[in-house]
């Protein structure tokens, strides 16, 4: 049997016919770039998470980009960001000529550690970004009351959380202003690339509305250097059929998560993932924790000769990054990271995982620890 890590195929065929007319649609109406297909999905995606206004963009990294600018972050200063996280979190703090300070994350969430945050902070601090990763959201409560003792924003990055919750909020809506990536591979993806920003300020949602369009307020008017990070039509409107489809989605990962967990916490030498009482997660990724990188590369070869294929995120964390050498930093200042780089490996998920797949996946790992 053959399971793959991803199946976009499975996903596009269920909703094909809603799909097609929706493309069908923007081809017919010539809506191509940005458009009233791109601001439906504005106004329904703002809905669904509650904030007051959405900007879609062309990907997850210019809604990190153009938040960092909206946010009035710039060169000298220092943004507070987890180790374990994807580069495009600290690509965005970089952009800006800041400099990204990287802290280590939860060993059983592996999210941001607010225990380490504080340490960090220093008077050239603006913000900090917690990156509600692999699906589970940060402990956002204990983040925001240190932003607020040190007057620092608060930036989510939401890109792998599209209908996560924290304590029954939807992320998206639990920060100053925040970013989500619809890369297809994304719990809701679009067909290429795609991004958005939600926020309650108003004023920081006029400046990026325009900034990711030649910053033009009026049309051949042009305020500020900005960008051109327009989400096309043809995105919005398969975001609009998939949006509907997302909670049912998330739900049918959550049950196969469910079937994993209950499988492997029966097993020595595995760890699986931990969901604390204020998440809901949603497992874009599900991450088993291995007793070591030897162990878990042994694993993944094992599966792939079975056809089972597993995926690794990420193999080499940010700070050890050549990019971002100038930093000076070494291995073993983030250990909690770079184990989890070390030794957790992605299984199959996604949401039309059929049973006997599943099955399959859970009977070859338990042969494997036999």
């Amino acid at each position: 049997m053959k399971v793959p890590f991803l199946d976009l195929k499975a996903n596009y065929l269920n909703i094909k016919s809603e799909i097609d007319e929706a493309i069908a649609n923007v081809i017919n109406k010539t809506a191509f770039a940005s458009g009233p297909f791109v601001e439906e999905f504005e106004k329904n995606f703002a809905e669904f998470t509650g904030a007051k206004h959405c900007i879609a963009v062309n990907s997850g990294t210019a809604a990190l980009h153009l938040a960092v600018i909206a946010m009035g972050i710039g060169k000298g200063d220092e943004v507070i960001i987890p180790a374990n996280t994807f580069v495009a979190t600290a690509w965005a703090v970089s952009y800006v000529g800041a400099k990204p300070v990287f802290v280590d994350v939860d060993p059983l969430t592996y999210t941001i550690d607010p225990k380490k945050i504080e340490s960090a902070i220093t008077k050239k601090t603006k913000a900090i970004i917690p990156v509600h990763l692999y699906g589970q959201v940060a402990d956002m409560d204990a983040i925001k009351l240190i932003a607020q003792k040190h007057g620092l924003i608060v930036i989510e990055d939401a890109a792998q959380a599209q209908g996560a919750h924290y304590m029954g909020l939807p992320t998206g809506n639990l920060g100053d202003i925040a970013c989500f990536s619809f890369y297809p591979g994304k719990n809701l993806g679009a067909f290429g690339e795609g991004g958005a920003i939600t926020t309650n300020n108003s004023e920081a949602a006029e400046r990026i509305a325009q900034l990711r369009s030649h910053a033009q307020p009026v049309k051949y008017v042009h305020t500020e250097v900005g960008f051109n990070y327009r989400m096309d039509g043809i995105q919005g409107a398969v975001l609009n059929v998939k949006l509907n489809y997302l909670k049912k989605n998330n739900d049918a990962r959550r049950r196969i998560a469910d079937k994993y967990n209950a499988a492997f916490e029966k097993i020595d030498g595995l760890k699986p993932p931990h969901e604390p009482d204020y998440s809901y997660h949603i497992y874009h990724l599900y991450e088993l924790g291995l007793e070591s990188k030897v162990k878990r590369d042994f694993l993944m070869e094992t599966l792939k000769n079975k056809e089972i294929y597993a995926g690794l995120h990420y193999p080499i964390p940010v700070h050890l990054q050549e990019a971002y050498s100038s930093l000076k930093h070494k291995r073993g200042d983030f250990p909690v990271t770079e184990n989890a780089a070390d030794t957790l490996i992605s299984l199959p998920m996604f949401p039309e995982l059929t049973d006997s797949q599943v099955e399959y996946v859970i009977n070859a790992i338990k042969k494997f620890f036999k």
